[in-house]
């Protein structure tokens, strides 16, 4: 086994380990309901590593590049399908109505274009983290935000 990872590009092998990280965050988004802080976790470590090794990763770098974009916009969507859900259920049980229909602004399934408030995971910081230095932008997750199709 040594031998075999050893004579192994090691690029390759990282590669396996960030698809690693992909699949495990992808198991978390998966779930019901979604273990959004455990995916925000694989889905950080993934962003680490594609980012902090950009140029390195041999022909997986694209590769892993949409994959944790992938992950972030399917993050941004839950996440903001839960919020809505839970606005929802607070406006229902807040103001007396008796029926969802009152409550049903955003459409199921879509963000909340006016929730800014939590970036995707391995975007921007969360509130009370520490940022890297020298943090690279080049993920787009704030952008996808608004970009992202119902049902894609």
């Amino acid at each position: 086994m040594q031998r075999e990872l050893a004579n192994a590009p090691v690029e390759v092998v990282v590669a396996n380990h960030c698809y690693g990280l992909f699949e495990l965050a992808a198991v978390y988004l998966s779930q019901v309901p979604p273990l959004l802080p455990q995916a925000r976790l694989a889905i950080d470590a993934l962003a680490s590593l594609v980012d902090g090794l950009k140029g390195r990763l041999g022909e997986a770098e694209e590769h892993l590049k949409d994959g944790l974009s992938q992950l972030q916009l399917a993050y941004v969507q839950i996440d903001g399908a839960q919020r809505a859900g839970a606005q929802a259920a607070a406006a229902a049980g807040g103001n007396g109505a008796s029926d969802a229909t009152a409550v049903r602004d955003p459409a199921p399934g879509r963000d909340d274009p006016g929730s800014g408030d939590d970036p995707a995971p391995g975007g921007d910081p969360t509130p009370g983290s520490d940022p890297a230095p020298g943090g690279d932008p080049a993920t787009g997750a704030t952008e996808s935000r608004t970009e992202a199709e119902p049902g894609g």
